[in-house]
Formats: structure tokens, C-alpha cells, sequence
């Protein structure tokens, strides 16, 4: 521990000297793009929390490396029932979390249910939980030590690719009655690495778990440093003051291309980027106005000028990185003022000015600020009048995760995912309004939307899952309870000397087979 505190001393005098031009050898430090809310896998809800938790925490299944494709982690196997509703699973044995207690069955159980049960004494697990993920549990069994077994209410196909999600991470009993609810400030699971501190607006240090089941990790120690402007995030970089950094501001991913002492990469995942509008009242109530919203903003320089090509214009609520579920015959709205214009008209609307709440960054929201203030332009050119409120990444989303109601007209916000089921069910439902417990801030409500949604979560062919979201994304895009904005194209850049990294399609950051040279 010594070693561990004395490397990580190195490491935040690096960051704070820019003289200074690299890291201590045995030492990863990736620069953030915010201050996590929590590290509690069943409480976060952001990328940015995902990608320290995703290196702490397992599931009992995880995602093939660059895939979404479903592999064994703390379950060796599996089996379902033929009617789709009994899974069953058999767990590793000799796995122990990092306080030292034993991964088993009875951990698993313990996870889920603290997620779903009411009754259980460490039921509270946030506002918006994403347990939504498996509220078609009904019971969660323990055969034996090592074997534990599922039951849903209604087939649900998506069920595998939610275990593999870092909300499916098993946590460990003890530490949860140990730390209550500060579990979030003291997270202990299986992973390759263990939590060591969090020292607020400063750093969360992780290091290697010499106890992990699997291949050990790459690095004695990650430190996860939360860096809210972007250039600040640049210049840390240019310095050798961090090792890692996602989400590249695009006006510098060329610039790192271009020079051999970084290694820049990019890969396509399922994002979606767009402004919510609030639906149940002001004048997005009226979805000729969400429509004239949609028609105002020129989409195609946001993607090309704002975010320097690193993004694609978006149609809809599911991302074309889901191929076989994408409706390629739903076009993105296009940039025309005067249908703007003419729909406003149409819809009688006298009051339209707006307040639009802006965050400094957060995951995956490319350039916020630049790109809301580009929105604003727009939407003021076709009569809109629209005040921006700007919030740090964990404030905005305090104030929008309870809902626009009362409070705002429009807000941005980004989702990465990974299932097509994911994005609408969690954000698009009447069920999912704020008041239920779910995301759906703009108070979006279309009865057949809903009853899609629900078919196609029990649909077990998968053409027919897919027809089904082919037609939610069309009869969303025609309600537009969005302004559908941009599809990105992950990026990432790291100094040459880290080998073994590679983005993933989850946008989880997994570091345990990264190392520095």
C-alpha cells in the first residue's frame, strides 16, 4: 500500500506540473470529463461513473471485447427455459471480492434483490435506478452456492445484453451493510482493480486486484481525474499530465493525429445526442412546434462545423449502430427555416420564448456549450426566444432527471446503449415519466409507442424485434419529442507509450489489459 499511496502522490504532482512530461511508469492516469455522482453500479446512471465502475465491478456476463456480443464473466455458463422465462446460471467458483468475502449465489441474490425489492433493507438504490433494466424479474433463487437462477413475468429479450451492463455489476454484501449509503463512496466488487480513495474534484484511484480470477491488470494504479473544460483537458494532455483521454474536443482530434507521440482512436457505437423538449406544457406541448424546432436547427453544420465530422445527424431514437433494427427509411429532419416558419404559424403559438438548460460537459454530450449556443442561434432566427441556463454535469442533471415540468422547455442530453430496447423504453414511455421513477423528462406520452415498446421486448424472433423498432422510430420522429441532433463517433487519445487500449462499443472504458511502455 505504501508503493500504491507513494505512486499516486507522483501521479497528482505530475498532473499539477505541466513541465513535467509523463506519468510514473506503473501509473495510468485518465483525464475525465467530469466529477462521478456515485461509483455504487446500481445507483450510477452515467457513462462517465460507468467507466471507473465497469473496472471495479463484474456481472455475471460482460461484453466480448469490441463487440455486444454476450460472453461469460462471473457465470461460466447458462441455460433458459424454453418458454423464455427461467434463467439459470452457474457461477465461478473461488472469486472473492475485494474486502475478502466470497463471490456466490447468495451475492447475486443479494444484488438484484436490493434493486428490486421493496422489503429489502438496502432497497433505496437512487431516484432514477436503471433497475428498469430488470423489473421483469419476479424472483431471483439460489439453488446451491454456485448456481442461481432467475425467473422473469414475461419473456424479455433483452435480458442477457442488461446482465452484461455495469448496472448488472455484483456488489458485495458486506461492504453494502458495512458502508450503507455510502456504498457510492466506497465501492468493493470483483474487478481487475479495487477502489483506494476519492478525493473530491480531484481524483478516484484504483489499483490492481493481485486476487483477480482472471489475467491481472496491466497497471498497479488507475487515477480517474475530473477535468471539466475541455482545453484544460487538452493541455493536461499536451503536458503529460494524463495518459488517457475520452471524449477528444474536436477541434484537436487532428492535431493529436498528427503527432506520433499520441495514439488517437475512434470507433462508431450506438449514441444518440439530442435536445429534449418538454411535451406536457409550454409551447413544445404542441408537436407542430416540436416539429418547427426540428426543422430550424441546421443539424448538418453542428456535425460538420461544431463537432468537426465526428458525428453523423441523427433521425431518431434508435442509433444506426444497431443495424438490424435501424429504420433507414426515416430521414433526418432538414434544415429548413421557412417549414419552421410555417409551422409556427400553423400552430397559433404566441408566447415562444423558451429557457434551454446547457451543462458545461457530461458524457457524451459533444462540445454542450458551443453546440447549445449554435441551437440557440437557430431557433431565435425562426422566432423562438431562448434563454440558456448552463449547469455543471452533476447539477444539470439533478435539475432534468426529475423532469422538465415547471421548470424548463428544452434540455440537452445524450445516451450511449446497447440494445435498441434501451433508449425508447427508458426515456419514450408514459410509464417512464419521472414521477414512476423513469427518464422520460419531456413527458413524452403515445399510447401505441408504448404498446411497441412492451411487443417487442417479449418478441423472442428477432425480425420481429426489429420491425417493431423500425416503426417507434417513425412514429417518434414524426411526434418529435426531441430535436434529434447527432449519432457520435466515440473517440479517445492517449500518449504512445499506452499499449493494449481499445475503445469499446458500450463506451465502457476497460483498462485491465492496458499498459505503459
Amino acid at each position: 500500500m505504501n508503493k500504491l499511496l507513494a505512486g499516486v502522490a507522483a501521479a497528482v504532482l505530475l498532473a499539477a506540473s505541466p513541465t513535467l512530461a509523463q506519468t510514473p511508469p506503473d501509473v495510468l492516469v485518465v483525464g475525465q470529463i467530469a466529477e462521478p455522482q456515485s461509483l455504487d453500479p446500481q445507483v450510477s446512471t452515467a457513462a462517465n461513473d460507468f467507466r471507473i465502475t465497469t473496472n471495479i465491478f463484474e456481472g455475471l456476463v460482460r461484453f466480448k471485447d469490441g463487440t455486444l456480443e454476450v460472453e461469460p464473466a462471473l457465470a461460466t455458463d447458462w441455460t433458459i427455459s424454453d418458454d423464455g422465462l427461467v434463467y439459470t446460471f452457474t457461477l465461478r467458483e473461488g472469486v472473492t471480492f475485494h474486502d475478502g468475502t466470497p463471490f456466490n449465489a447468495e451475492a447475486v441474490k443479494f444484488t438484484f434483490d436490493r434493486m428490486l425489492d421493496e422489503s429489502h433493507p438496502y432497497y433505496d438504490t437512487g431516484p432514477f435506478p436503471l433497475s428498469f433494466n430488470f423489473a421483469d424479474i419476479t424472483e431471483t433463487k439460489v439453488i446451491d452456492d454456485y448456481t442461481v437462477e432467475f425467473t422473469l413475468g414475461l419473456p424479455f429479450a433483452p435480458f442477457l445484453t442488461n446482465l452484461a451492463t455495469n448496472t448488472g455489476g455484483i456488489v458485495s454484501p458486506a461492504a453494502v451493510a458495512e458502508y450503507g449509503d455510502d456504498f457510492g463512496r466506497n465501492p468493493v466488487g470483483t474487478g481487475p482493480f479495487q477502489f483506494a480513495e476519492w478525493q473530491s474534484n480531484t481524483r478516484v484511484v484504483a489499483i490492481r486486484n493481485d486476487a483477480y480470477w482472471g489475467d491481472p491488470a496491466g497497471t498497479e494504479t488507475v487515477v480517474f481525474r475530473p477535468i471539466t473544460d475541455a482545453n484544460t483537458r487538452v493541455a493536461e494532455m499536451l503536458s503529460g499530465g494524463v495518459d488517457l483521454m475520452v471524449e477528444v474536443p474536436p477541434d484537436n482530434v487532428a492535431m493529436f493525429a498528427d503527432d506520433p507521440s499520441f495514439t488517437v482512436y475512434d470507433a462508431v457505437g450506438p449514441h444518440v445526442w439530442y435536445v429534449m423538449l418538454n411535451a406536457k406544457d409550454g409551447p413544445f406541448a404542441d408537436p407542430l412546434v416540436r416539429q418547427a424546432a426540428n426543422y430550424a436547427v441546421n443539424k448538418e453544420t453542428l456535425v460538420n462545423d461544431v463537432l468537426q465530422g465526428t458525428a453523423d445527424v441523427s433521425a431518431g431514437p434508435i442509433p444506426p449502430a444497431f443495424a438490424w433494427a435501424y429504420n433507414e427509411d426515416v430521414a433526418p429532419y432538414p434544415y429548413d427555416p421557412d417549414m419552421a416558419r410555417q409551422l409556427l404559424d400553423e400552430s397559433g403559438a404566441t408566447d415562444l420564448s423558451v429557457t434551454f438548460y446547457v451543462t458545461e460537459g457530461g458524457s457524451g454530450m459533444l462540445d454542450p456549450i458551443p453546440m447549445g449556443t449554435a441551437i440557440q442561434a437557430d431557433l431565435e432566427a425562426v422566432g423562438f426566444d431562448v434563454a440558456i441556463e448552463t449547469y455543471e454535469w452533476n447539477t444539470f442533471l439533478a435539475n432534468v432527471n426529475p423532469g422538465l415540468e415547471g421548470k424548463a422547455d428544452m434540455a440537452e442530453m445524450a445516451w450511449m446503449t446497447t440494445d435498441p430496447d434501451t433508449l425508447p423504453f427508458l426515456t419514450l414511455r408514459t410509464d417512464a415519466w419521472p414521477e414512476a421513477g423513469g427518464f422520460n423528462s419531456s413527458y413524452y406520452s403515445n399510447i401505441d409507442v408504448d404498446e411497441m415498446l412492451d411487443q417487442a421486448r417479449m418478441a423472442t424472433d428477432q425480425e420481429d424485434r426489429a420491425a417493431l423498432y423500425r416503426d417507434i422510430q417513425q412514429v417518434v420522429h414524426d411526434d418529435a419529442p426531441w430535436i434529434f441532433v447527432a449519432n457520435w463517433k466515440q473517440n479517445a487519445v492517449s500518449t504512445a507509450n499506452v499499449q493494449g487500449f481499445e475503445l469499446q462499443p458500450d463506451f465502457n472504458l476497460r483498462l485491465r489489459g492496458v499498459t505503459k511502455q
